[in-house]
């Protein structure tokens, strides 16, 4: 079975009850658990983690060297404008990664619109709400089902 990260930056512990306007009523929990019961669907052993504190995320990332983890689905929030350090942890590991934004960043404001992540992802989901994260993996689970081309 293949292990996939679910990463989650800072302040998404707050889903739910923060700008639900803007990042919707569905919790973190319900997010990570709704995620683990499709990967179980489609084959993927789901792993989650979301901190406020970026060296943890960074730790977590270089920790998909020696876990077997597959593939990482990353919701980096504010970090997704600043963080150069995430960037450079995900470049050393070359572990494939998902962006995912539960808004449309490209319609927020004009400091919110660069992403540090987007041009070295295999994909970018944005402004899908929660459901970004099941299009993630499912997205996951079609390229890791993909045969190999020599």
């Amino acid at each position: 079975m293949h292990k996939v990260l679910l990463l989650n930056g800072p302040n998404l512990n707050l889903l739910g009850r923060r700008e639900p306007e803007i990042y919707g009523h569905t919790t973190l929990a319900e997010i990570e658990s709704r995620a683990q019961a499709l990967g179980q669907q489609l084959g993927l052993a789901v792993d989650c983690l979301q901190s406020n504190a970026e060296h943890r995320l960074i730790e977590r990332i270089h920790q998909t060297l020696d876990d077997h983890t597959t593939y990482i689905i990353f919701n980096p929030a504010a970090f997704t404008h600043t963080s150069l350090a995430l960037r450079d942890a995900l470049l050393a590991v070359q572990t494939p990664f998902v962006e995912v934004h539960l808004s449309d960043i490209s319609q927020r404001e004009s400091w919110r619109q660069h992403s540090w992540f987007s041009d070295i992802a295999t994909r970018v989901i944005t402004g899908q709400g929660a459901a970004g994260y099941e299009q993630a993996l499912r997205f996951v689970a079609d390229q890791l089902n993909q045969p190999l081309t020599t």
